[in-house]
């Protein structure tokens, strides 16, 4: 047993003596999540690019239920409590060549695969979070869903993904939050087993780590001005530095958003020279593609908003010999890019991507709850083992646009029932990647239960 798992157990002892407590009850809140999730992915392209072992069509049907139970604290100048996520995804439709990979032994896009390479017929599992407050502060141990700059948790497909390990917040300070936190483990979308940390480029199944830190805060400098720093550290993989600075401007009838961040990462332990570590990139003279983490990301994205109208652009490199990393098993991830799209992320050696957004919010010609957008990105000057800009001036390119159109009932008897369609195109002419086209169809709705 695990010292996150032992602490869990006696915190949860502890709550448990203490449930009929005054707060922990009137305050607890449960909520059931229905998704039906559909998803088509056309791997597009001629046979010289099969060799990869990606299937030609990747498509999955399912069902998600996600109850979710959020209690409220004990009184007393320390106040426990407890919160709970059940997660089962039922497949609809799903078969052996339709699911994933040929040549991976992680399950396909939406649920884990039996050996004969066929979709089980649904998984699940249960996480547990013991968590203490004093004023402001509050400290979780358990299962938890991240969400900063050097460590976003995905909910890309039926089911999202959860992490285990501690995290303590604050906002003592007027103005300033904190975070700080350790994970041991993730569950992926589409498994019912926790597992190890790892990079994109590195044998996961053997070189993992379980110690990811983090650590960082907001400090909000004005009304419209927020500053950012944070910093994590994947053990034997990389460390990672987090700069940020949000502004909104009024001008005219809308408002101006300018987001501003960089990262820099480099090596740490055994990536430094351990090849089953290595993350993508170090392309010079190296037929591998892999070698230590070495990435300096620096990008601007803007945005106009007026009248349900928003338009942007935003523009990015990628700098120094290795992709960018982050945490990632292979089997779906996010990272918090300004390029963290639905095919790609557009963060490889060298990589400089310039991209154009619209959307628009119908309420504004009354119709609330419809919205549509529509995001274009191109990068180019990558780094491969075949085409490398530091050796002959140029690198290969990439490109995707995604189309999202939803609509959230927003009154009567089906309030918040969702609908959401997301279209997307990718092209490339990277060696050994193949074209992508896929679609999205997503049901939502939430019960509220207590």
């Amino acid at each position: 047993m695990n010292k996150s798992t032992l602490a869990l157990a006696v915190a949860v002892g502890v709550i448990a003596q203490q449930a009929g407590a005054a707060g922990f009850i009137e305050d607890s809140k449960a909520t059931l999540g229905l998704r039906n999730f559909y998803i088509n992915t056309d791997n597009r392209d001629s046979a010289a690019k099969t060799a990869s072992g990606v299937q030609s069509k990747n498509e999955e049907w399912g069902q998600g239920f996600d109850l979710r139970f959020i209690s409220g604290y004990t009184q007393g100048t320390v106040g426990f409590g407890i919160d709970a996520i059940g997660l089962l995804g039922v497949r609809l439709d799903s078969g052996g060549g339709t699911n994933g990979a040929t040549s991976t032994s992680y399950g396909g896009t939406v649920f884990p695969s039996k050996s004969n390479g066929e979709a089980v017929d649904n998984f699940s599992s249960l996480g547990l979070t013991a968590k203490a407050k004093i004023s402001q502060t509050e400290l979780k141990l358990g299962t938890l869903q991240p969400k900063n700059p050097v460590i976003v948790t995905n909910d890309g497909r039926l089911l999202p993904q959860t992490w285990q390990g501690g995290q303590i917040t604050s906002g003592e300070i007027k103005d300033l939050s904190l975070v700080a936190g350790q994970i041991e483990a993730v569950k992926g979308r589409n498994s019912s087993n926790n597992e190890n940390l790892s990079i994109g480029g590195a044998n996961a199944r053997v070189a993992n780590s379980n110690k990811f830190y983090y650590a960082g805060g907001d400090y909000k400098i004005t009304k419209d001005l927020t500053a950012q720093y944070y910093y994590g550290n994947l053990e034997d993989f990389y460390k990672q530095h987090f700069l940020g600075l949000v502004h909104n401007w009024a001008i005219g009838p809308g408002v101006l958003k300018s987001d501003f961040r960089y990262f820099h990462s480099s090596d740490d332990g055994a990536n430094h020279n351990t090849a089953a570590y290595f993350g993508n990139g170090n392309y010079v003279g190296n037929v591998s593609g892999k070698g230590p983490i070495d990435n300096n990301l620096y990008s601007g994205l803007f945005l106009y908003t007026v009248e349900g109208h928003t338009f942007g652009g935003g523009y990015q490199v990628s700098n120094g010999s290795s992709d960018f990393p982050w945490l990632n098993q292979g089997d779906g991830s996010s990272n918090y890019t300004i390029t963290d799209m639905q095919i790609q992320k557009f963060g490889r050696a060298g990589e400089k991507t310039w991209q154009a957004r619209y959307s628009y919010d119908f309420a504004k010609v009354g119709l609330p709850g419809l919205t549509a957008g529509m995001v274009y990105l191109r990068g180019s000057d990558i780094d491969t083992v075949g085409s490398n800009r530091r050796e002959n001036g140029n690198g290969n390119s990439e490109w995707e646009r995604d189309l999202t159109i939803g609509y959230v009932i927003p009154e009567g008897p089906a309030k918040n029932l969702g609908f959401m369609w997301k279209n997307a195109t990718w092209r490339n002419d990277i060696p050994g990647q193949r074209d992508q086209d896929e679609n999205r169809l997503i049901v939502s709705y939430s019960i509220p239960l207590l």
